[in-house]
């Protein structure tokens, strides 16, 4: 049997303004609303469905990218200021690192999830 995650609830301050903050720094779009979600199509299996909530603990998210994806989504990440470290614990400020041989970093989003970027398993 194959499990396949189908969609997460991605609990957020302000749904609107985080999907489009995960859509610019991803290359992604904002999908029309999946009723009071606002939605982003991460690949053909997979939505983040953000959902407005007052109080909620902040999350990890880990995407696996391709190395071009990568250098996309890290360009994106430079030019907006947004700090990243090579660890989870953000100690190694704008540093990457470079696990089984890929490469990976973590930031911040608006809402204080742990982003998770890695070209390796």
């Amino acid at each position: 049997m194959t499990i396949t995650l189908n969609h997460t609830i991605v609990p957020a301050h302000d749904k609107e303004a985080s999907a489009r903050f995960f859509a610019d720094i991803f290359g992604l779009k904002v999908e029309q609303p999946i009723g009071h979600f606002a939605a982003i199509r991460v690949n053909d299996k997979l939505t983040l469905d953000f959902a407005d909530r007052e109080k909620f603990e902040s999350h990890h998210y880990a995407f696996h990218v391709s190395d071009e994806e990568f250098d996309r989504i890290f360009a994106r990440i430079k030019a907006a200021g947004i700090e990243y470290s090579s660890d989870p614990m953000h100690h190694n400020q704008g540093e990457i690192n470079h696990r089984n041989g890929g490469r990976g970093f973590y930031f911040y989003d608006p809402n204080g999830h742990n982003l998770e970027l890695l070209t390796r398993g």
